[in-house]
């Protein structure tokens, strides 16, 4: 009782200390990160959504092209419909994180066995597929709770959100998207990006705009494991 009587003033106090400091890095309870401030000048892009049977490959492309990796958040049925681009992406050396089997969000709708069950199919197929176990989790459109924070603990998976958004989901034109990243780039940045679209992706453009200019300025792409001192 007293364990959980801690654990619920712990999420609390994060919960407090996000909404009344959300630059802080005492903002966020043990296990959740959107940044991870470093001195070596260390960032990671992440993406969304995925698999996509082609514009997870065009992205990997661009990737491969600066050697450098990323971290994909896969969704567990695009992880089944496209194994192929899956697959690409695990042998690429990419990390993979898990990020629900249906795209769930958790609200009053979704109990625990729900979420629970979102998880671990979701693990399931990635470990079918790729061969490889996920260690960290996304929540769909980045929204959590106490009882998702709880699942996803006790699954040992970190909870990972973001710190520069670059709406490229809402079809941002290229251009914007590097610039919206260049002007805010600092170490220890996460970025959030999406490898599964739909009408066009402006994804891609931009990381051939970014990329050239944030390694002229001295940063150094690496997973969020990686970035967390994790791996």
């Amino acid at each position: 009782m007293k364990k959980r009587q801690l654990r619920n003033l712990s999420f609390l106090l994060g919960f407090c200390l996000l909404f009344f400091f959300p630059c802080s890095v005492w903002a966020l309870p043990v296990g959740v990160h959107h940044r991870h401030v470093n001195s070596a000048n260390k960032i990671a892009l992440t993406f969304d959504d995925g698999p996509h049977p082609h514009y997870t490959l065009e992205i990997l492309d661009v990737l491969e092209e600066y050697g450098i990796h990323g971290t994909f958040f896969f969704v567990g049925e695009n992880v089944l419909n496209y194994p192929d681009a899956a697959r690409r992406v695990a042998q690429g050396g990419h990390e993979i994180g898990n990020h629900t089997y249906h795209h769930v969000c958790p609200d009053k709708n979704n109990c625990g066995a729900v979420l629970r069950e979102e998880l671990a199919q979701c693990e399931r197929a990635i470990q079918q597929v790729t061969d490889t176990s996920p260690k960290l989790f996304r929540p769909p459109q980045g929204n959590w709770n106490e009882e998702l924070y709880t699942l996803a603990r006790e699954q040992d998976y970190d909870i990972v959100l973001w710190n520069i958004d670059t709406l490229d989901w809402a079809h941002t034109p290229a251009e914007q998207i590097a610039e919206h990243v260049l002007q805010r780039a600092q170490s220890g940045d996460i970025i959030l990006m999406h490898d599964y679209h739909s009408n066009g992706c402006t994804t891609t453009d931009a990381l051939r705009q970014m990329i050239p200019a944030l390694l002229e300025r001295g940063f150094h792409f690496v997973t969020v494991s990686e970035l967390l001192g994790t791996k």
